[in-house]
């Protein structure tokens, strides 16, 4: 096959930390003897200059890549958002037009990614797949980002336009599932393939961890606590020194060491500070690029997946919850639905109440004191990463959805 595929935050392990699900499900598909050529932009300009404002290509790994610069951070507003996913949605239309692949491949967020990927599409005369990653628009109009009743119309409009152009739907879990299947969707054109347990990159040796503990005197061998990903709003990374405060009285030598970028940092921080946590026993580390990940994954007792406490947020299948799985060590997280059962269910980690941070606080110290514990759960994650979340595994059933179109295409 010759895929086009669309994703306008696509990025690769040597790049800042991000999600590399697109990255790596291209780089197999091309070890599989397909052609992938990937349409993105270039956020910060690592990939192009400040000067360019064209198309670069580059070859990861042999994926053909397609940058083009257009500047978006984590803060800004909803307005600054939404024109930098217009402007990516009419050039990128173009561009992946221009390229005669056999089929189109379209994944968000934003959902304006399916606007050049039906444009291509039809340009092509090609069937087009559509990946749902976030349930949307229901998650922004839930947090009140999308408020205007003409606003919601046309987002919900561009839900069902998505859907409706789309020879197959994949849904990241069970709960984007029935999202998409409550707006119409035959249920037996969508697959859920969620994110994905990355096993090759997270083996690595316990020397790693060690080396990164030694780097900090405060953190040594003491217990270990991490958040790695993005301190935006929806994930309430705010949570994290709020617990950390609570911590302090049971076992002041717990370290809560949070790492990544993003337009809640800053509040975070004050947070800590107000609670007098900050560089005390709650710790920020300026973000680090996906390659460094696993070392600091090792060196870590518990890796925490925090979202704010919001019921839509429940089907959300998040690369940091993957990481920690496929690292081998517990992982802590403080809301419900799919997440928390994969974890009761195979004792592979904590779950913590987001209305009581006392007890959560308890229960997060009693189990970090528990050694034994510790190990069971370490392994029980990595063998829960292994079983049903391997990215082998998840690559290919992903090339058998895109094989099945293009055979129906063609019956």
């Amino acid at each position: 096959m010759k895929i086009v595929y669309l994703h306008q935050y696509f990025s690769t392990p040597k790049m800042n930390l991000g999600g590399i699900r697109s990255y790596e499900m291209a780089k197999r598909l091309v070890a599989w003897g397909h052609e992938v050529h990937v349409v993105t932009s270039d956020t910060s300009g690592a990939a192009t200059n400040e000067q360019n404002t064209d198309w670069v290509e580059t070859d990861e790994n042999g994926v053909h890549v397609h940058w083009l610069p257009v500047p978006y951070h984590n803060s800004m507003g909803f307005a600054q958002r939404v024109k930098a996913f217009l402007r990516f949605a009419a050039a990128a239309a173009r561009k992946a037009a221009s390229i005669d692949g056999d089929l189109v491949f379209a994944t968000s967020t934003p959902l304006t990614i399916a606007l050049p990927g039906v444009w291509a599409a039809k340009r092509r005369k090609r069937p087009m797949v559509f990946e749902v990653r976030d349930l949307w628009p229901e998650i922004p109009i839930a947090i009140g980002a999308l408020k205007s009743k003409p606003v919601i119309m046309a987002a919900q409009w561009l839900e069902r336009f998505s859907y409706r152009n789309s020879a197959a739907v994949i849904a990241l879990s069970p709960g984007m599932r029935d999202g998409v299947t409550k707006v119409g969707y035959p249920d037996n054109r969508i697959t859920i393939i969620p994110n994905a347990a990355d096993l090759d990159l997270f083996d690595v040796p316990e020397d790693a961890g060690r080396a990164f503990r030694q780097r900090y005197p405060w953190l040594q061998d003491r217990p270990m606590v991490l958040y790695g990903g993005t301190f935006g709003f929806m994930n309430g990374v705010s949570y994290l020194p709020k617990l950390a405060a609570e911590v302090m009285p049971i076992n002041p030598d717990i370290r809560f060491v949070a790492i990544g970028s993003g337009a809640e940092k800053d509040q975070v921080r004050k947070t800590a500070s107000e609670l007098g946590v900050l560089d005390k026993n709650f710790f920020i580390i300026e973000r680090v690029n996906k390659e460094e990940m696993p070392a600091i994954h090792k060196a870590a007792d518990v890796v925490t997946s925090l979202f704010i406490d919001l019921p839509e947020m429940r089907a959300n299948s998040a690369n940091k919850f993957f990481d920690g799985l496929a690292s081998g060590t517990p992982v802590a997280i403080n809301y419900g639905g799919w997440h928390a059962d994969l974890l009761r269910e195979a004792n592979a980690g904590l779950l913590l109440d987001p209305r009581d941070l006392a007890g959560s606080a308890k229960s997060l110290a009693g189990h970090l004191e528990d050694r034994s514990w510790l190990e069971q759960a370490g392994k029980n994650a990595r063998e829960l990463a292994k079983s049903q979340f391997a990215r082998d595994d998840l690559a290919r059933r992903l090339e058998g959805v895109l094989t099945d179109v293009l055979e129906r295409e063609a019956a």
